[in-house]
């Protein structure tokens, strides 16, 4: 009989189950849906900041419909990350009853188990004490053997009830858990509410700026006409400064004494200095920083389509970024400034070269370097200028030699 009980204990003493968390995956997808929900909230925070100078001008512009749509689009990422969230909070939430659900069970089970094992110690000692017990042992040896077993009943039954215990307080935790998760997902759908409030009016918005747009037609295709000429201008300004700077480069060449080298591909001479700053521009290709801290692309590069004038198309050899009022322009590479002016339609304007790369820097009211100066990386070249509209918009080219590149592939992205 006693045998039977140690064997019946024994299976007692390994018959707890164990469980584990949520899975690790998890954890990184809240982390991965907090971090976009952060950035989304940062871009919001600027366009909401832009799209208000803007808005502060009487005249409806361009500016503050670029300003708009970029709220729109940043707005409805931002819907669908809440989106994203109550779904992860759902599957949160199944889990988590059915956690409460395996752990009540469990609880269940070994409160039973344990009154077996009172229920059946009671039975089996009726009519003789534990003391007793070990005491009318007939040889030491069954004497050893009792005593053994009464160790391994009471490790056994102050095992069971740190078990009960354990479940009982993992089961406590896990119904917190629930409710706090329950009270998160309330949290967000009443974000996920207010943000479509909020979409829908920056929709009517939109619909009531293109409307006065619209009405502006005749307006609008002069000043894209002017601005067509203002590029063409800009152009060849660029060209000249390249071509001449090209043509310094051959006659420094040709110098005696003159250690030059035309590095494969390039179509001028450069020292080795240049050679490997123009080499390092090349090897950072979509990781360059943006010429300013904060904005947006509101005109691309290449030909496309105007934002609200249908059949009409605008050409643009770099990109323009809308921006705060005031905002530091900044060198993308280190270079050397090899040309400032001011270009009507485009304001101050410099000319950074980087080897055989240049990059230039338009619509800025204040300049802060000096040609021939060289300069850093991230290096606060001047302020940009926000015209009577209240845009604050920085023109940014990259060349190659005389061929434009599109600057949006050089740029790390954002």
């Amino acid at each position: 009989m006693v045998k039977l009980r140690l064997i019946w204990i024994f299976v007692l003493i390994w018959s707890a189950t164990a469980w584990s968390p949520l899975h690790a995956q998890t954890r990184k997808t809240r982390a991965q849906i907090e971090s976009e929900k952060a950035e989304i909230q940062k871009k919001l925070l600027e366009f909401d900041q832009i799209l208000k100078k803007t808005a502060e001008s009487k005249k409806v512009s361009v500016g503050q419909l670029n300003a708009l749509n970029q709220q729109l689009e940043n707005r409805i990422k931002y819907i669908n990350t809440l989106n994203g969230e109550m779904r992860l909070l759902e599957s949160e939430i199944k889990d988590t009853e059915s956690r409460i659900r395996s752990l009540e069970k469990e609880l269940k089970n070994l409160k039973e188990e344990y009154s077996g094992m009172v229920y059946t110690s009671s039975k089996l000692n009726q009519g003789i004490t534990m003391t007793a017990f070990v005491f009318s042992s007939e040889t030491f040896k069954q004497f050893y053997m009792r005593l053994k077993y009464l160790k391994q009943y009471s490790d056994a039954r102050k095992k069971q009830v740190e078990q009960i215990e354990q479940v009982a307080d993992e089961l406590l935790s896990q119904r917190k858990n629930l409710e706090g998760k329950k009270h998160n997902m309330q949290t967000v759908l009443q974000q996920e509410n207010q943000q479509r409030q909020q979409l829908d009016k920056a929709k009517k918005d939109q619909q009531n700026i293109v409307n006065s747009l619209n009405q502006q037609e005749q307006e609008l295709k002069k000043q894209i006409a002017a601005a067509k000429k203002q590029q063409e201008n800009l152009n060849r300004m660029l060209r000249e400064i390249i071509a001449e700077d090209r043509r310094k480069a051959e006659a420094a060449a040709k110098s005696a004494g003159t250690t030059t080298t035309r590095p494969s591909g390039s179509s001028i001479p450069m020292t080795p200095e240049a050679a490997a700053l123009s080499s390092s521009f090349a090897g950072n290709r979509g990781k360059l920083p943006w010429p300013v801290e904060s904005g947006f692309v509101s005109r691309p590069f290449g030909t496309h389509p105007h934002p609200t004038l249908k059949g009409i198309t605008e050409d643009n050899d770099g990109i323009d970024i809308q921006t705060a009022p005031n905002a530091n322009v900044r060198a993308v590479f280190d270079g050397e400034v090899i040309k400032i002016g001011t270009i009507p339609g485009y304001g101050g304007t410099i000319v950074v070269k980087h080897g055989e790369y240049y990059t230039m820097y338009s619509k800025l009211k204040v300049i802060s370097v000096k040609s021939g100066e060289k300069v850093k990386a991230k290096q606060v070249l001047g302020q940009v200028y926000t015209n009577r509209e209240g845009v604050a918009e920085v023109h940014f080219e990259t060349w190659k030699g005389l061929e434009p590149m599109n600057p949006s592939i050089w740029l790390a992205g954002r």
